[in-house]
């Protein structure tokens, strides 16, 4: 099998480059030398393993992206970027027929996946690519479609904590707040308790100084009315490798779609992790 040709955008990110790390390694893909990168950064290279990537900022992909597709012929895209960035990437994606894996969370979700309904390709959209974390919220999502209402009238309250440079709130922790909603529980995502302190994630969370700059720790927690019970569901990823494998099998999966025609469709990693 021809391996897939790759570009992680988002480098010098941490995120794209423990991506790019393990698709190094990964037999099912070609990591191709190049990712589109953000305005302010300054150098024209970064390394990853044995691989020089060359950064493309935003004044230069629109010559040098077709240029790529020219030279070296179509290739997935795999976003790690900003959330400020979000809408622009997509659409520059979506003009230029560039199937894309979309990691980061931000930007006008309901206009990305109509964008991408009206293009020519196929896209995955998912706010978590870890593949432990995606069948947790299928888990809550089943039960919110099952027994609605069932924590009507419970308090919850929702503890989310990442490293201190990520800009926005967890899209993990928004999609979960609606499973909850429909399960009942009044919660509104202006009430979720951010942490981006590290100095309060070391001496009261308790996260391990080494993981300060990658980890993502949630907890939701539910009380009774009364007092009387209490329901507590946490999941607490510490550094980035547990995105890679979800990531690199969500390229795989869209290649195939890519392969089979298929265009202007959303696919989810709960559509990658059961090869829908």
């Amino acid at each position: 099998m021809t391996p897939i040709a790759l570009m992680i955008n988002g480098l010098p990110g941490k995120v794209a480059e423990t991506i790019a790390r393990h698709a190094e390694t990964d037999g099912r893909v070609r990591l191709l030398p190049w990712s589109l990168t953000g305005p302010d950064i300054v150098e024209p290279t970064v390394r990853v393993g044995s691989t020089d990537i060359a950064l493309i900022r935003p004044d230069a992909r629109e010559t040098k992206i077709p240029e790529l597709i020219t030279a070296h012929g179509p290739f997935i895209t795999v976003d790690y970027t900003h959330p400020s960035a979000v809408n622009d990437n997509v659409d520059f994606y979506c003009r230029h027929g560039l199937p894309f894996i979309l990691g980061t969370t931000g930007g006008d979700r309901e206009g990305i996946r109509k964008r991408v309904t009206e293009s020519t390709i196929p896209a995955v959209i998912s706010p978590n690519m870890a593949k432990q974390i995606v069948g947790i919220m299928a888990m809550v999502e089943y039960a919110a479609k099952t027994f609605p209402g069932l924590f009507k009238g419970f308090r919850m309250e929702v503890r989310e904590s990442h490293q201190s440079w990520k800009a926005d709130t967890s899209g993990t922790a928004k999609a979960m707040i609606r499973y909850f909603n429909d399960l009942g529980v009044d919660f509104t995502e202006d009430r979720i308790h951010k942490e981006r302190d590290p100095e309060v994630q070391k001496r009261e969370w308790h996260i391990p100084e080494e993981h300060l700059d990658g980890h993502g720790w949630h907890t939701y927690t539910l009380t009774a009315p009364d007092g009387s019970s209490q329901f507590a569901l946490t999941h607490n990823i510490s550094g980035r490798d547990i995105y890679a494998g979800g990531t690199l099998d969500a390229v795989a999966y869209l290649d195939k779609k890519v392969r089979a025609g298929i265009t202007g469709r959303v696919f989810s990693m709960i559509d990658v992790m059961t090869n829908a």
